[in-house]
């Protein structure tokens, strides 16, 4: 890596905020949504870093009208993006479909740099496949500088350690960044398991996305957007859950609060080792609307109040509540488990058993409008 590049763990904030929800898979009308609101609210409330991609429908392009829209210099925050996915069994990690998702994702987001670029979810995809990837976009990084950092994202948590250790041997650089999601929740902490694995591949950042389980976790149920019910998780994992609503709820307390406030807690204590700046454990939590917005950042607020946090002053009284709110929830959580029984740490299949890639023939862009090129030659530019 560049000297000039800092360790991706001295630069990413411990909270990102996900994007995957200005899409049609979680909400039935994306444009009824105010992602303009939404995105400046959350610069203004501190948050310096989106998650976002081109398989999340028109979420890289409202993110990049939202973020230009604000008064925030682009330096002032980060932008995490991804390659690879085209649709729900359509996956294409050529060089060139690679090169040419790169532009497209600098076009929708307006900016002439992305921060983070992570191969998406990897275990749709040969080994091969991903190393080809991951080598293309260490090219990118070093010969154009339009990405600064290159990471993996993906679901089973065991194949994310392999890939990464194969990357560290066979390139001997480790990736920057291995993202999962919903591996570290009140349902399933598999993430945990492998922080060392992880570490020692020399993984830089390993940020914990879905501290709700993609919906899971809700009082309500799995969100059923306009693509209808997309949620992996099997029937009687979901009555589990909803039985757990219903004895949380004569606790005085919903299930989805419990969740995002032990998620980000837990996570950020147990992912520090591999965590962002102040050395603590970095989450992807996305929001549809400005309610949940302010909701999940006065939960994180209150998180870092009972957390060491260097430079940070806390007033004692805020500091004491948080850590008796921490262990109020310890012990909820311990109820929950007890209900979920066999389904505590349950992780469903991904890909499923009948999965096929059906982009046959990879890095066809012919049939794709061509994009004007990046003027900015940032090849010289240093990544600081």
């Amino acid at each position: 890596m560049p000297p000039t590049t800092p360790p991706l763990s001295t630069i990413l904030p411990p909270l990102i905020c996900g994007t995957a929800t200005f899409n049609n898979q979680y909400n039935t009308d994306v444009s009824s949504l105010p992602t303009n609101a939404i995105i400046a609210r959350a610069l203004s409330l501190g948050v310096t870093a989106f998650d976002t991609s081109p398989y999340y429908g028109p979420s890289e392009t409202l993110l990049g009208l939202a973020l230009s829209a604000s008064s925030y210099p682009r330096s002032s925050y980060k932008i995490l993006t991804k390659v690879g996915r085209i649709g729900s069994s359509e996956f294409d990690y050529s060089p060139e479909w690679i090169r040419y998702s790169i532009q497209r994702s600098l076009h929708r987001l307006k900016t002439a740099y992305l921060d983070v670029v992570y191969c998406h979810d990897v275990e749709f995809v040969s080994p091969q496949e991903v190393l080809v990837a991951v080598r293309e976009l260490r090219r990118i990084r070093d010969e154009e500088g339009t990405i600064k950092y290159v990471g993996i994202s993906g679901y089973p948590v065991p194949l994310l350690c392999e890939l990464s250790e194969m990357v560290l041997r066979e390139t001997g650089e480790g990736l920057d960044a291995v993202m999962s999601y919903a591996n570290f929740t009140l349902q399933n902490e598999r993430l945990k398991g492998g922080v060392e694995s992880l570490r020692a591949a020399g993984v830089g950042c390993v940020p914990n996305a879905s501290p709700l389980g993609m919906g899971l976790l809700r009082s309500k149920g799995v969100p059923v957007g306009g693509k209808g019910d997309f949620h992996p998780a099997p029937k009687e994992l979901r009555g589990m859950v909803m039985e757990a609503v219903r004895w949380i709820e004569r606790k005085g307390e919903k299930l989805e609060v419990v969740s995002i406030r032990w998620g980000l807690e837990t996570w950020a204590r147990e992912g520090a080792a591999l965590g962002g700046v102040g050395g603590i454990g970095v989450s992807v939590m996305g929001v549809s609307n400005l309610e949940e917005l302010e909701e999940t950042m006065r939960v994180w607020n209150s998180v870092l109040d009972g957390l060491p946090v260097p430079g940070r002053e806390v007033e004692k009284e805020k500091r004491v509540w948080s850590l008796e709110r921490r262990k109020e929830v310890d012990k909820l959580a311990k109820g929950v488990w007890e209900i979920l029984g066999r389904w505590k740490d349950y992780a469903w299949p991904s890909p499923d058993e009948d999965y096929m890639n059906i982009r046959v023939v990879k890095g066809v862009i012919d049939d794709v409008a061509p994009l004007p090129a990046i003027k900015d030659d940032l090849s010289k530019v240093s990544r600081l």
